[in-house]
């Protein structure tokens, strides 16, 4: 049991890496020099280095209770008051010691000694100052922390996101196109050959050429093209599909796989529950690096608001959690859902 006790003692303890305290120990050193140097033509050079040593090591003794045990132990669980006294009475400890060292070390100098006894006030408000700095550096240094460890989080949930997206296909898209492209090979067409180069293009695009945060917006358009092609062949004759770009694009970056879940919610969602004709249409503008993308599909009447049900392995919400990551404060969003059609606009600052 006591094993286990001293395990779980030190699971608790902060664990510093030798760079750290490497780091730490050319800070005190550094810090030494400078008040050697700052005071060195009052006294003579071992009682200036002594005495600057006496103050070093209780201004690091002051820091390192702080940091190791005060502020683990009281301050993060928001005990303030608590740690708040124990850091007075840690200074209230600490400065009668320092400055008896430092008596000791002037005994043959009342006058030195006589201002380390009359400057009490002073050595007391320093080493406090100073354990207050330790503690607002604390704070500071754990806020950049969490910080950082917060937008790692999000990285990966959103790369994980993305994996998932890539690695669903939708099934329905997927059989029919196949089964369409097992009739074209039964009556010979020379479409076949191109249906086959279309769905390799896109498996491809998706499981290889996605891996990064951003890709070429050519090629995200190519693959929205590709899709439609597929789709106009899964829906025969049963849909309008228009696609219109314009602009100049040329090497502008875009977050993969940012337009795949409206598409296919405009099929899924809108277009498959059409009891006559419908239609999609698509609108992409590029201009100066703005871009603008606007999709509105027919749909009945009759059909329930599923503007968040997922489709395509990700649904609206989380695209949107996906541009609140990659394009925080520069997209726009909207969609709107009304009897006959649904609608969306999103314009993002490339």
């Amino acid at each position: 049991m006591k094993v286990f006790a001293l395990k779980r003692l030190l699971e608790r303890t902060p664990v510093w890496s030798y760079r750290k305290w490497i780091a730490h120990g050319l800070f005190w050193l550094f810090l030494l020099i400078v008040l050697i140097v700052s005071d060195f033509q009052q006294a003579g050079w071992p009682r200036v280095l002594y005495n600057k040593l006496t103050d070093v090591t209780f201004y690091a003794l002051l820091i390192y209770v702080n940091l190791l045990y005060l502020i683990p132990n009281y301050l993060s669980k928001k005990k303030f008051w608590i740690y708040v006294g124990l850091l007075l009475l840690s200074v209230v400890l600490l400065t009668p010691i320092k400055i008896a060292i430092q008596v000791m070390l002037f005994s043959d100098e009342p006058s030195f000694q006589l201002y380390f006894i009359r400057n009490q006030s002073y050595y007391f408000l320093s080493m406090f100052l100073i354990g207050g700095s330790s503690t607002l550096y604390s704070i500071i240094s754990d806020w950049f922390i969490h910080q950082s460890e917060k937008l790692e989080l999000q990285t990966q949930t959103m790369q994980s996101e993305l994996n998932f997206l890539r690695s669903q296909v939708n099934p329905h898209f997927l059989f029919n196109t196949l089964n369409n492209l097992y009739a074209l090979t039964l009556k010979k067409s020379d479409d076949a050959p191109q249906i086959v180069l279309k769905l390799s293009e896109m498996m491809r695009y998706m499981l290889y050429e996605c891996n990064e945060r951003k890709v070429s917006l050519k090629r995200e358009i190519s693959y929205l093209k590709n899709y439609l092609d597929l789709e106009r062949l899964r829906q025969h004759d049963m849909i309008d599909i228009n696609l219109n770009i314009r602009g100049e694009i040329k090497d502008q970056k875009i977050a993969p796989l940012l337009f795949i879940p409206f598409l296919e919610n405009s099929f899924k969602h809108g277009l498959n529950h059409q009891l006559h004709h419908g239609y999609v249409n698509i609108d992409i503008n590029v201009e100066s690096g703005h871009l603008t993308f606007h999709i509105v599909n027919s749909k009945t009447p009759s059909q329930p608001r599923q503007s968040h049900r997922k489709s395509g392995g990700i649904g609206l919400v989380n695209v949107q959690r996906r541009l609140n990551l990659i394009y925080p404060d520069n997209y726009l969003l909207r969609i709107q859902n009304q009897p006959n059609t649904y609608s969306v606009n999103l314009e993002l600052d490339l």
